[in-house]
Parts: C-alpha cells; structure tokens; sequence
C-alpha cells in the first residue's frame, strides 16, 4: 500500500533539529556549539525556531544547563532516528562515488599520525593530487559508523558487522628512558632495580601497572605521579628525563635521546589494523586510500 505524502504541509528545517539533537546529547548549548564548529548563538536561534515551528518547548534551564522537557523526551528519539538516516545518506553516497578527486579522513593514534603516517601520506598525495586528506589523530576510537572518519588505523580488531577490516602487521614496543635517568636509579639491570623508578602512565587504571608487573617488576600506584593519555606529552616527558615510558620500537630505538630501559624485557605486542565501514569500501577513494595505507603501513 502506497501512502501519499502531504508535502505542504511538511516545514521542517533539518539544521534546527540537528540542532536541538546536538543540544539534547551534550547538555548546553555552548557545548553542542563546540560539537558542531558553530556560534553558539546560531545554536539557540535554530532551538528556538524549532520550537516556533512545532508549537512546542523542548528544554527548561537549570542551574547547570538545561534538561529536556516532557515534549522534548518524546521528540528527541524521532530526531536522532533522522540523524541516523541523514547518517545513512551520507555514507551510501559516499560509498557510490567513482572518482578519486574528494575529501577523505583517516583517524589514528598521536603516535601513528606523528611519526609513521607523514610519509605514507606524502605518496599519496603525490599519486593522487586530487585527493585530500584530513588526518584525525585521537587515541580514541573514532566512530566509523557516524562518518567521524572514513578509515581508521587501530592497534585492535573491530567487532562491529559493519565494519571491514585488515591486519597490516605486529610491532613491538618497549619502556624507554634517557640514560641520564636511569644513571639516577643506579643503570638498572634486572626488573627489580627499574621498579625504583617513575614511570608514565595513560590513565587512571591499574593496567600498564599490571602489565609490568607480568614482566616481572614490582610496581604500585606511587610509581606513577605522571599521568597523561596524550601520547605527545607522555613521549616528551621520557625524552626530557622526567621519568620511564613506553613507545613502539620503531619510533624509541630512532630517538638519539634514549634507550632501552631494560633491553631483555618482552616486548608489548602492538598491532596494526585498517578498518573502514562497510558502506563507504565502495568508494574508489576509499578502496584506494585503504590499499595504499596498507602497503605503505606493510613496508
């Protein structure tokens, strides 16, 4: 059964309901402003006229923000499942593209977007001049589905359906420090002399620590006053002498300021995978990209 559409009687602005979808998620709307790139004032005109426009009131202030009203409970669902599908959209139509020449994103870590990635990129732009390339360098995982990347480089194997993905290679990575540090805690040789020291840590949770203390050191929460889940940072505070961290090989044993911490301890597995969604690996820029990062991440 075919149901008609009145369309005279449809006035719906999707940016306003963005707007208010954006607003509903982070809370405020300066910070849906953020989330968006745009003023904060145009967030709250295109809230309002939503509002005019529906006939309805969709949030009530408070003290620390605002909260969705009854109304805007009931409303907020129907617009994400428009956020979706205008998600869809995008990335369908992005998949069915047939030319090289476009805008493609590619997310990975500070470490892989610093030191490995430049090269890589540098050869694609070379061969194919028309594509261009915005780098995303998060350690988080950026949300393929939600078009925040189109291919991403990850050290683990998504689980997603939707998404494709491809092992490229292992690394390792080892605890490095400058050898004026560890000449401090006496030239450390065995993993008890190395738990006299400071190391960097990612967050807040037991899991480096336990991961060392598997190799055989001793250590507690009070060999951790750095904490830092900017790689950037963490790396600049080992090379400066602040202290012990890790670092894959590749980039460590290229830095003239440190070494090893301790040569004969396992190596922490890293490895490398590209993953893209479904949807857009019909893309010929993606499929393009994709296979030369492979290579280029291979060699």
């Amino acid at each position: 059964m075919h149901i008609c559409m009145d369309w005279q009687r449809v006035s719906f602005d999707w940016n306003r309901a963005r707007a208010f979808l954006v607003t509903a998620e982070e809370g405020s709307f300066s910070a849906a402003a953020r989330a968006l790139g745009i003023a904060q004032p145009t967030i709250g005109r295109q809230v309002a006229g939503l509002e005019e426009t529906l006939g309805v009131t969709l949030f009530e202030r408070v003290s620390r923000g605002l909260v969705l009203t009854p109304t805007g409970v009931e409303l907020v669902e129907h617009v994400r499942a428009m956020g979706e599908a205008a998600t869809r959209v995008s990335r369908v139509a992005a998949g069915q593209s047939l030319s090289l020449d476009g805008a493609i994103c590619i997310s990975a870590s500070d470490v892989i977007a610093t030191y490995i990635l430049p090269p890589i990129i540098a050869d694609i732009r070379a061969a194919h001049p028309g594509i261009e390339i915005e780098i995303v360098s998060t350690n988080q995982a950026s949300d393929l589905g939600r078009r925040e990347a189109d291919i991403a480089i990850r050290s683990f194997r998504p689980t997603e359906p939707e998404l494709v993905s491809r092992k490229i290679r292992d690394d390792n990575a080892y605890l490095y420090a400058t050898p004026g540090y560890l000449e401090t805690l006496g030239n450390p040789t065995t993993p008890a002399e190395l738990s006299r020291g400071e190391f960097i840590g990612f967050d807040h949770t037991d899991m480096l620590m336990n991961g060392l203390n598997a190799l055989g050191l001793s250590l507690t929460p009070d060999n951790f006053p750095w904490v830092t889940a900017n790689q950037h940072v963490q790396w600049a505070l080992v090379t400066q002498g602040s202290g012990i961290g890790i670092m894959m090989e590749e980039v460590g044993d290229a830095e003239p300021r440190v070494t090893r911490a301790l040569p004969d301890l396992p190596a922490f597995p890293v490895p490398t995978w590209l993953t893209s969604h479904r949807d857009v690996r019909t893309s010929r820029r993606v499929r393009v990209v994709f296979d030369m990062l492979a290579r280029g991440l291979s060699d």
